[in-house]
């Protein structure tokens, strides 16, 4: 019988759970400190009490950054099969988070599978569901029917929620009178404004928070407060709707914390380079440190095709600036449902990104792996090369398709013996240097 009900709840009672022994580890830090991180809010450990697969991560910004997969079946896109490959691939490629978008079909069986199988941490966003759930329309639904679908998502062993409980009946005026380019573009943000619209009640996610803090106290799940109003392009970045949304979820977080559950904030979005650190400022005052989990963010618009690249650049700034937790965006984001190599080219974006941000804040033994990148080309030892590589199928199999002149030489095809490494190191050993 655990004398704890969440790991926020064991961190104030000095309880050391198991999970916190491994993320300490993980970590380089001792579990003294990060209980206290945990205490406060601002380290979330994600662990829902029946995920017995789970490898445990925490996210916080004095953490190494993490990243989280989307995925998920659509109507157009329906084979859990692939989904499944999907999972895999992206855990092997470094991936701590899988976020189940899944939006057609029975999805408890792939949701149960991924809480039964997988290593790394669980999201879902139950307003998805819960139309596919009780497949009835939108407008039909009641406010129990949406508590429900998160109830059954704790019980399915999900680690955390994305509940949009920031927007209320004043946003729809907000929306309205307010004239944003892009009016909301978070799915689950309409899917909420378009029930209030329709049914004239106040959202339910906001008005039974309490009886959705008491589900995910009791399994101990997470709640990601999910920015509704989140920017979808450039114009509306930092404007009326996205600020105040995060002053209502900073409010709820307080009664979250009060209940002991564990808080994520979720954040922009569309963003010019210019204003994501100061987004990343203003959500961590806003929010009292909570940990904060960005789309990106996307420093521009024009790039679709492209925007694993735009998002990597955002969220190396939004990193090194605050940000805990970045949501990967892939080369099909705003063009269709990723393929697999879709998802391999979004984590890696995106662990680019988290890396570079982690360097920068000096996150310990964060750039330990860049040093001994450096010796193995100071060396020109090709095999450490790779194996110091975040993707060493790629890089091999580039260096194996362009080989230089001599199968064994020691340079690459790009100088040949004009190699600087080569020189230099013959200089320095006093030997000849042939160049031709």
């Amino acid at each position: 019988m655990r004398d704890y009900t969440t790991q926020m709840d064991a961190a104030r009672k000095g309880i050391v759970t198991p999970q916190m022994e491994i993320v300490a580890r993980k970590e380089h830090m001792t579990t003294a400190n990060l209980m206290q991180f945990m205490a406060q809010g601002k380290v979330v450990i994600c662990a829902n009490k029946r995920h017995s697969s789970l490898n445990p991560e925490g996210v916080g910004s004095m953490l190494r950054t993490k990243i989280n997969v989307n995925l998920g079946v659509s109507r157009d896109c329906k084979d859990y099969n692939i989904e499944m490959e999907k999972v895999m691939r992206a855990v092997q490629l470094g991936a701590e988070a899988i976020m189940d978008l899944s939006s057609h079909g029975d999805t408890r069986p792939f949701r149960r599978k991924l809480t039964n199988q997988c290593p790394a941490m669980i999201g879902t966003v139950p307003v998805y569901d819960s139309v596919i759930h009780y497949q009835r329309d939108l407008a039909t639904l009641t406010a129990k029917d949406f508590i429900d679908v998160v109830r059954m998502h704790a019980e399915d062993g999900v680690d955390f929620v994305t509940l949009h409980c920031g927007i209320t009946k004043k946003t729809i005026d907000q929306i309205k009178n307010y004239k944003r380019k892009t009016n909301i573009v978070s799915r689950g943000g309409s899917l909420v404004f378009a029930w209030m619209s329709m049914t004239g009640e106040e959202n339910p996610f906001y008005e039974y928070f309490d009886e959705i803090l008491d589900v995910c106290e009791e399994h101990d799940v997470t709640i990601s407060l999910g920015d509704a109003c989140r920017p979808g392009c450039l114009a509306d970045a930092t404007d009326v709707c996205q600020i105040e949304e995060l002053v209502r979820l900073g409010e709820l977080t307080k009664r979250a914390w009060a209940h002991n559950v564990q808080v994520m904030i979720e954040g922009p979005g569309h963003v010019p380079l210019n204003q994501v650190a100061a987004n990343m400022q203003i959500q961590q005052t806003i929010c009292m440190g909570a940990p904060f989990y960005v789309l990106g963010p996307i420093v521009t618009d024009i790039a679709p095709g492209y925007d694993h690249i735009t998002s990597a650049i955002g969220g190396a700034v939004a990193a090194m600036s605050g940000a805990a937790f970045l949501c990967y965006v892939t080369p099909a984001e705003h063009l269709a449902l990723p393929n697999v190599e879709d998802v391999k080219q979004g984590i890696i974006a995106a662990k680019i990104a988290a890396h570079a941000a982690d360097i920068a804040k000096g996150v310990p033994g964060a750039r330990d792996i860049d040093d001994r990148m450096a010796e193995a080309r100071r060396n020109l030892d090709w095999e450490q090369q790779f194996a110091c590589a975040l993707d060493p199928e790629t890089a091999k199999a580039i260096r194996t398709s362009r080989k230089p002149e001599d199968d064994h030489s020691e340079t690459c095809s790009m100088c040949g013996k004009f190699c600087a490494v080569r020189s230099m190191n013959k200089a320095l050993a006093g030997d000849y240097i042939d160049i031709l």
